[in-house]
């Protein structure tokens, strides 16, 4: 099993961080987590286009989530997909992509009939709304859906992966939340988001005390997040949907590092872990997990 980390970010716009997305390569199967900003061209990147898919999760629908859904339909398409994608989200997640499909669609249909392309298939959508512990099979992965704490959002999940013997754990967005812990027991890989909460101060006319009350009250903190690894007993710690994008990365090493003594990695866009080899690679480098990856990449 591997995975990709394809958007590392949040809202907040970054040229080094995408949008939320990553990628679960196993046996065969290809599961997108995700589709924030720049997916298609992370997917192209990291070697598997979205042609390829066999399947999207949704972890919850905010914005920065699956704000370039559209287009990872229409590239699939262009890229020769000749099925459609099935997609898998919380409830509202088909009223959302109905109703994104009819806001294109006198701009589909102009392109349908104009590119005159052998297959439209990939331009239907194949939606299934899931629900908290439900078990999914997707080719050669068992996925289990788990409940998060992502309030006032309702409807948030992560996910468990199972598949070729090892077991990967996503947090999706959260706040500490004990389902998750439980689920991520034993975990060869827990993938968790992180709040920085020392990089985000108060800025007047940007954002006040308040907003930084309210976006830390549903998100994980950096001092939380190793004590959260820790006790779910996982093998390896890998933090994404970094908040801010940018941030003293040692310092936040230092911080999660002092509460989880595992190998602990921080995400970068387009960077690959091989749960299967025990390696994570980036821009050309390849690092064993065998030791504890306390430092910068």
């Amino acid at each position: 099993m591997e995975f990709v980390f394809l958007g590392t970010g949040c809202p907040a716009v970054s040229t080094e961080r995408y949008g939320p997305a990553q990628l679960v390569l196993s046996e065969g199967t290809a599961v997108l987590v995700d589709c924030g900003s720049g997916v298609t061209q992370r997917l192209v990147a990291a070697g598997t286009m979205g042609r390829d898919l066999d399947a999207l999760l949704l972890t919850h629908l905010h914005s920065d989530h699956l704000v370039d859904l559209y287009q990872l339909i229409v590239s699939s398409w262009h890229q020769g997909r000749d099925r459609p994608l099935p997609i898998y989200g919380p409830p509202g997640t088909k009223r959302y992509v109905e109703g994104l499909m009819a806001l294109w669609e006198p701009e589909l249909s102009q392109r349908i009939a104009h590119e005159k392309r052998p297959s439209t298939a990939a331009l239907e959508t194949a939606v299934t709304e899931i629900a908290a512990e439900e078990v999914l099979s997707i080719g050669a992965v068992r996925v289990i859906v788990v409940p998060v704490d992502h309030q006032p959002v309702r409807h948030a999940f992560g996910f468990v992966f199972e598949g070729g013997g090892k077991k990967l754990a996503i947090s999706g967005d959260t706040r500490r939340c004990p389902a998750l812990i439980e689920a991520a027991k034993g975990a060869d890989l827990l993938v968790h988001e992180v709040f920085v909460h020392r990089e985000m101060p108060v800025v007047e006319g940007l954002r006040s005390a308040e907003t930084v009350a309210n976006v830390a009250g549903y998100h994980t903190l950096s001092s939380e997040v190793g004590k959260i690894a820790a006790e779910a007993e996982v093998a390896c710690l890998a933090l994404t949907h970094f908040v801010p994008p940018a941030c003293d990365r040692q310092s936040l090493l230092d911080e999660v590092a002092a509460d989880f003594s595992g190998p602990l990695v921080l995400g970068e866009d387009l960077m690959r872990i091989d749960i299967s080899r025990g390696s994570v690679s980036h821009a050309g480098a390849v690092l064993g997990l065998g030791a504890a990856i306390k430092r910068s990449h």
